[in-house]
Order: C-alpha cells, then sequence, then structure tokens
C-alpha cells in the first residue's frame, strides 16, 4: 500500500476487537519507533507496553479514550536527560505531560509521558466516523513565508 494511501484511509479507532496484537507485528512497531530519531541522539525514550488487565485499568481510570484497545503504549522520557535547545525555554522532551497516569503505573520519578497510544484491531463493523473525509484546504492551513 503506497503511504499516501494509508494516511488517507486511516483513522480514529473508537472501539476495539479483543484480538491480541501479534507479538511480531508489535515488535516491528517497537523497532520502528527504536529506529526513530531523538535529539542529539540521546534517545531518551522508554516505552512501556500495556497489555495486563491491571495495566489497563490503569489507563481507563484516567482516560475514557482506549475504546478496549488490548494494548497501550505508553511513551517517556528521562527528563534528565533530554537536550535543551539554545535560550533555554524549551528542551526535546514533552511539556505537559499526563503526571496521574505517571502515578497509577508507577514509573520512575525521572520519566515523563511524551503521548498514550492505543493499539488493536477495529471491532467489527466499526469504521471512521462521518466527517472523516472532510478536510480543510490548504489554503486554510498552511502559509507560505
Amino acid at each position: 500500500m503506497e503511504f499516501t494511501q494509508v494516511v488517507t484511509n486511516r483513522y480514529s479507532c473508537k472501539k476495539y476487537s479483543e484480538k491480541k496484537v501479534e507479538q511480531e507485528k508489535l515488535g516491528a512497531i517497537l523497532e520502528a519507533g527504536r529506529l526513530a530519531p531523538t535529539a542529539k541522539n540521546l534517545q531518551e525514550q522508554h516505552v512501556y507496553v500495556i497489555q495486563s488487565e491491571q495495566g489497563l485499568a490503569c489507563i481507563d481510570k484516567v482516560t475514557p479514550c482506549r475504546y478496549g484497545a488490548p494494548t497501550v503504549l505508553v511513551v517517556a522520557f528521562d527528563k534528565n536527560n533530554v537536550f535543551t535547545y539554545p535560550g533555554g525555554k524549551r528542551d526535546s522532551g514533552a511539556e505537559d505531560a499526563p503526571d496521574i497516569l505517571s502515578a497509577e503505573l508507577g514509573l520512575p520519578e525521572n520519566e515523563e509521558i511524551l503521548m498514550v497510544m492505543d493499539l488493536g484491531y477495529a471491532a467489527e463493523g466499526t469504521g471512521p466516523l462521518p466527517n472523516h473525509s472532510s478536510r480543510k484546504p490548504l489554503s486554510e492551513t498552511v502559509t507560505y513565508l
């Protein structure tokens, strides 16, 4: 499948089936993340693969947006090992990460959550929202300077 087809056809799943993501596919996703560039190649990311009932319950406690996904990736970073950009106004870590989930999962204090990503297979009959293909024209979202 061409990349543009992947981007065009993707959608935010609002209901997952109980089918588990195969270890081979999960491994490929994790490997792609491992190979992704990081600021100054510090590789400060840490991915937590949440699949246990207890872990998923922690996710559900802080957000209603898991939609039954059997696997959730929680991507964190070591806030003590980030690159501070010139001027010192920001660093290569995320700002405003979800501290409540960090506490629920018992993550180390030096790690801050960057994102939470559901993984799974869409439940039967699930599809994109009715407005999925509606997009603003580039003239409303892009400015050339």
